[in-house]
């Protein structure tokens, strides 16, 4: 710490405690240890054929080659739909799901937080409740239910679905309930509407809440391999995901589908390093511990 006195500038020494660094080694060992499977994906995309197949497998590669990359070209170049399909389908139903999700939990989270109708406390503590239930559970009425509208093996099944996210709501609702409800009501006296002040006023600052939850729900629905699996029954509407689990099923293509997993956690892990920021802020904030 700096302090100035008379115009002198007295240095002091911030006292280091054994808890401190005991805790800083502990917070060390763990990000080191939740970072080894990342760090095994990638030294198994670079192993050789005879490190693949080695028991007890090798964690680091001792002698990298890029064949593996060379043997998923050739078993891309054999699907009998253009490899472009399966990356569009990702791409796309990752998007609409993001987009829509924010949109859906934003607006139902600051009619909770902000207008708070007759039966939103209720409404909340359904939405809290949900929590406690794996997405399993659901999956058989949700497959009749998207039966019975006629939406297999179309784009609505995978998307819809994913729309409304109780954590979602849950997560934007406890930032939205920081913002001042004066704020709010200085602008209805200026003449803005609901809408209004949820576009421009709420959801500006709220940015930091539904840019966590971009990163979330990206991440959940560019891994899922469940709905497209159950939703879907022709190659044209396989996603990404899907597509790399066909690859490595035998064993000659080992290789290949270790090349594969690199390439499909790549665009995850990037978007988590970029936006770490935010989402560490937006827990702290919004009263959520991890």
């Amino acid at each position: 710490m700096i302090n100035k006195r008379g115009g002198r500038m007295i240095f002091r020494r911030k006292k280091i405690n054994k808890s401190m660094v005991a805790l800083f080694l502990f917070l060390t060992m763990a990000a080191v240890f939740s970072l080894l499977p990342i760090v095994y994906v990638i030294s198994t995309a670079f192993k050789p054929m005879d490190e693949l197949l080695r028991f007890p497998p090798l964690f680091i590669v001792r002698r990298p080659t890029l064949k593996n990359f060379t043997d998923l070209s050739m078993a891309l170049a054999s699907f009998t739909v253009p490899f472009a399909r399966y990356i569009l389908n990702s791409v796309f139903t990752t998007v609409m799901s993001v987009v829509g999700t924010i949109f859906v939990s934003s607006m139902a989270a600051f009619a909770l937080s902000k207008i708070k109708p007759v039966g939103s406390a209720t409404i909340f503590v359904l939405v809290v409740s949900a929590l406690m239930f794996s997405p399993q559970v659901t999956q058989i009425p949700l497959y009749m239910q998207v039966s019975r509208m006629g939406m297999v093996n179309t784009y609505f099944a995978l998307i819809l679905p994913k729309l409304a996210v109780a954590y979602n709501v849950f997560l934007i609702k406890q930032f939205f309930d920081q913002i001042p409800d004066s704020l709010l009501e200085s602008a209805s006296v200026d003449g803005s509407g609901r809408f209004s002040q949820f576009w421009k006023i709420v959801m500006p600052i709220g940015k930091p809440a539904w840019t966590t939850v971009v990163v979330f729900s990206f991440v959940a629905n560019w891994n899922d391999y469940f709905s497209p699996l159950v939703f879907t029954n022709t190659d044209e509407m396989k996603t990404l995901t899907l597509a790399i689990q066909t690859i490595g099923r035998n064993v000659a293509r080992a290789g290949a589908g270790a090349a594969a997993s690199l390439l499909m956690i790549l665009p995850t892990v990037l978007i988590f390093l970029i936006m770490q920021k935010i989402v560490v802020d937006t827990m702290l904030y919004s009263g959520i511990k991890g």
